[in-house]
């Protein structure tokens, strides 16, 4: 079923803005992406106060790097993918074979003036965290000033895309093929957490995870986004 040609005559003026390629082309891959793939997102909450502390005596230390609360969920989410390779994988086209990747390229969700990329840091799993920092400000910062080249945003294994600070309580991630996976972040907010009998102030980061139903069913979904929250609530699992 085709979209009808929409009409706006007689209801009041318009202004057309033709789409950048990049929009075009993203449009066409994500509306593929949703209508051949069995989305279904998984959301989790991750209490992330320790490492955010940690985050911030490391940012003091470091004149020259400045760590984001993505650097070590993008370092958390590669530890993930160890223990579960299934989430490392692409489908073949006829559905029948996974091929499960033996390296861990990371793709980011990047907003550049001509619309939204995925840039890709290869051999991600390799990195330290602070490394991965730096990879992580180098393709944001090149993206922002369109200066990200065509072989920088091709063979991701997984997806990462983070709203950072512009608000959300979760939401639904659109699977960049040949992935099987993205894991979206919402915005962290400080919320009140019963702990031990005692309410605390507990810095909490929303996770969705959208994913493949051909190749990943929910438990496997709940086991990964467990491990995470695990592996997000303690800072040394962390570095």
């Amino acid at each position: 079923m085709t979209i009808p040609d929409l009409k706006h005559d007689g209801f009041g003026p318009v202004i057309e803005q033709p789409l950048s390629r990049v929009q075009q082309i993203a449009g066409m891959r994500l509306h593929a992406a949703w209508t051949q793939i069995p989305h279904v997102t998984h959301q989790e909450e991750a209490d992330v106060t320790a490492i955010d502390t940690l985050r911030k005596q490391s940012n003091a230390a470091d004149l020259l790097l400045k760590l984001t609360l993505l650097a070590y969920v993008a370092r958390s989410t590669l530890l993930a993918l160890k223990t579960f390779p299934r989430f490392c994988a692409s489908l073949d086209p006829a559905g029948a074979v996974l091929q499960l990747k033996q390296y861990v390229n990371l793709g980011l969700a990047v907003e550049t003036p001509k619309g939204l990329v995925v840039a890709v840091i290869p051999g991600a799993d390799i990195l330290t965290l602070h490394q991965l920092g730096e990879r992580i400000n180098d393709v944001a910062t090149r993206g922002r000033n369109g200066a990200l080249k065509p072989s920088e945003m091709e063979g991701s294994c997984i997806t990462i895309s983070s709203l950072g600070n512009l608000g959300g309580v979760g939401f639904t991630p659109i699977i960049n093929p040949p992935n099987v996976a993205i894991l979206g972040l919402s915005q962290a907010r400080t919320r009140p957490v019963w702990i031990d009998g005692t309410i605390a102030p507990r810095l909490i980061l929303p996770l969705s995870l959208s994913y493949d139903h051909r190749v990943i069913d929910g438990a496997d979904a709940a086991r990964f986004c467990t491990y995470l929250r695990e592996v997000l609530g303690d800072a040394e699992r962390c570095v």
